[in-house]
């Protein structure tokens, strides 16, 4: 028994090294996607701080939400966020399960430069919409008599550029139209609707996004328009996203041992239409590709995917 459990630890660890050491590289070549779409959170954050500077408090306005669902109240306000953080962690540890189970039907980083561009997109139009129009927020902090609907006038530029996490984020006002709460839900189902392997997940998932939405609305934290837009402008956002971005290498299949040779030598051997193909973002057809034996024998599919992991190094 105790040797058993050494073998696969040792064999879990090989993984995750290997695992690694591929997605070190792909990282290498995307650096800078990532770092500008974590850039572009605090961005977002500063862009809501402002807002709350214009917000001007005032009576709650007639919503078909408030109607029919009944109010949680301020005892139970962390309802909403408590589902919020399920989701979140939930998709976070998901996205770095390729580190230890075997299979893998994408690369980590590759994953995260696509759910970053739906972010990015999303939250952009966010921010042109609640400037557009400061709605009197609905919360129980925004109402009037409340000290934290409006913010003093700020004493520098400094002061605005510091978001005060997590109390600024939580007790903002102004940033309506549309939920950032229901941006972040939504990209995370629709990307675990399109890379996840699970039906009974999805279809959870789908659920969970309904039930955050009708939190959100009976905490008050939102009008229902502002739930209304999130769900019909990030799906929007995330079927324009695909459609001009390369798709993600599926590893299920060995489809990545089509997308780059495994060395110079392969490499040579391409043909010019393949390299035309891939210079005009189209896809090489796997069925005019055949296997190619080495001296030995074994054909190329034979070779171990670690070591074309490593080697892969495409953009999102």
């Amino acid at each position: 028994m105790t040797l058993y459990i050494g073998r696969e630890a040792s064999k879990l660890w090989k993984r995750i090294c290997a695992e690694t050491s591929a997605e070190s590289n792909l990282f290498i070549g995307n650096w800078k996607y990532i770092i500008a779409g974590f850039v572009f959170q605090y961005i977002h954050g500063v862009a809501a701080r402002g807002v709350h500077y214009l917000h001007w408090p005032g009576p709650t306005l007639q919503d078909l939400g408030f109607f029919l669902l009944p109010e949680l109240g301020q005892d139970k306000v962390y309802v909403s966020e408590t589902v919020f953080m399920f989701v979140f962690l939930s998709f976070f540890l998901w996205t770095f399960h390729p580190f230890v189970f075997k299979v893998k039907k994408f690369y980590t980083v590759q994953i995260w430069c696509r759910v970053l561009a739906y972010l990015v997109v999303s939250q952009t139009l966010r921010i042109f919409t609640f400037y557009s129009t400061q709605l009197p927020g609905p919360n129980y902090h925004c109402r009037p008599g409340s000290k934290l609907a409006r913010l003093p006038e700020p004493d520098g530029v400094l002061e605005v550029l510091v978001i005060n996490f997590p109390q600024g984020v939580i007790y903002g006002c102004g940033d309506l139209i549309f939920s950032s709460h229901m941006i972040f839900t939504l990209v995370f189902v629709l990307t675990y609707q399109k890379y996840g392997t699970r039906r009974c997940i999805k279809q959870f998932g789908w659920t969970i996004a309904i039930i955050q939405s009708l939190l959100i609305v009976a905490s008050r934290k939102h009008y229902t328009v502002d739930v209304v837009v999130a769900w019909y402008t990030v799906n929007l956002v995330v079927f324009f996203v695909d459609k001009k971005l390369p798709e993600l290498s599926d590893r299920t299949n060995g489809s990545s041992l089509l997308l780059l040779p495994l060395s110079t030598k392969d490499k040579d051997n391409w043909t010019k239409e393949e390299n035309h193909k891939l210079l005009n973002g189209n896809s090489v057809n796997p069925a005019d590709r055949r296997p190619r034996s080495q001296s030995n024998g074994k054909n190329l599919e034979d070779v171990n995917i670690n070591q074309v992991d490593t080697s892969m190094n495409s953009t999102p």
